[in-house]
């Protein structure tokens, strides 16, 4: 039932993105991310409530984001290569390098912004403004958290629309 949702929400996706003009790599980082990913946001929102220390929240997170990186990405390119090798010609897997176009980049800016979201888990536990925990503590502080958070998101997007409507940032990490 998953795989069949999942194929579904990509599928309503890319007809969405061909209809509004959109390039599949907004399409994915924005519609397909939002669809895939809202189930894991109400579980951890309903683990940080129901439990004392919300540990179950973090671990949502980071098992959610490893199953999404590591299965996301290994499993296709897995099936991929052992098709490539199955063929008679024995060609090799290989990525066009058109195709990476961004990729890169939006590993970069995914990277930095979520060693900033790190930074800000790190000054919540030490900074009694925030209360000295990652959850809970002020409410000036768990707002103002939320913002930052919400904002890296927003510069996530916003970076990635940029280098792959416009190409303003050229081809900064872009394979050669």
């Amino acid at each position: 039932m998953i795989g069949f949702m999942t194929f579904i929400i990509n599928e309503m996706a890319s007809v969405l993105g061909c209809l509004l003009n959109i390039e599949k790599m907004v399409t994915a980082i924005t519609i397909v991310a939002l669809g895939t990913s809202l189930p894991d946001l109400f579980a951890s929102k309903t683990a940080a409530i129901n439990e004392k220390y919300a540990d179950d929240a973090g671990g949502n997170v980071t098992g959610s984001n490893s199953v999404n990186v590591f299965l996301g990405m290994g499993i296709p390119w897995f099936l991929a290569v052992c098709y490539k090798a199955s063929q008679p010609t024995g060609d090799v897997f290989l990525l066009k390098k058109e195709n990476l176009k961004g990729f890169t980049f939006s590993i970069v800016v995914f990277m930095a912004c979520a060693v900033l979201a790190m930074l800000l888990l790190i000054l919540r536990r030490y900074l009694p403004f925030f209360g000295n925990a990652e959850l809970g503590g002020t409410k000036v502080g768990k707002y103002l958290s939320g913002g930052i958070l919400i904002g890296l998101w927003v510069i996530y997007i916003v970076l990635n629309v940029l280098k792959t409507t416009t190409n303003i940032f050229g081809d900064l990490f872009d394979p050669k």
